[in-house]
């Protein structure tokens, strides 16, 4: 057994990997063999950040729009790419933080901790700030485009 001490508060966590071999691993902690099987898994990611997490949801509901927005407006190549890249960026931050927050969950249940909110806090904070700077990439390359085509 380890022992987690904080504050003279001694509680004991089982050290699970006497039960872990594998011929009893679940399928959460199966280990891809192929290609294929790895798209599987990181599919599921996907599938679950989509159906539980809110934030998700409405950063995929924005990116489509603003890249539907910018293939109408004709931008050019390297814009649409940079956008493309900030819209995945956006994703990819949106995963990590849930995550760290699944993680975090994992190991201190429903107590709570400061180091545990800390990480939480800064994971939503990656996430805050790269939608702040998704939306100022999509109006510098957006708004100019928009004067142009309507002559203001």
């Amino acid at each position: 057994m380890k022992l987690y001490n904080q504050k003279k508060n001694i509680e004991q966590v089982p050290d699970l990997s006497d039960h872990i071999n594998n011929s009893s691993r679940r399928i959460s902690w199966k280990i891809s063999k192929d290609l294929p099987s790895s798209f599987q898994f990181a599919a599921k990611g996907i599938g679950y950040a989509f159906k539980s997490q809110r934030n998700f949801r409405i950063h995929i509901f924005i990116g489509l729009i603003v890249a539907s927005f910018a293939i109408w407006l004709e931008l050019p190549l390297i814009h649409l790419a940079i956008i493309a890249n900030t819209i995945g960026v956006v994703l990819i931050l949106e995963l990590i933080n849930t995550s760290i927050e699944a993680v975090v969950d994992l190991s201190i249940g429903r107590r709570f901790h400061p180091l545990a909110r800390i990480a939480k806090d800064c994971a939503a904070a990656s996430v805050l700030i790269g939608s702040m700077t998704a939306l100022i990439i999509a109006i510098l390359l957006i708004v100019p485009s928009i004067l142009d085509k309507f002559g203001a």
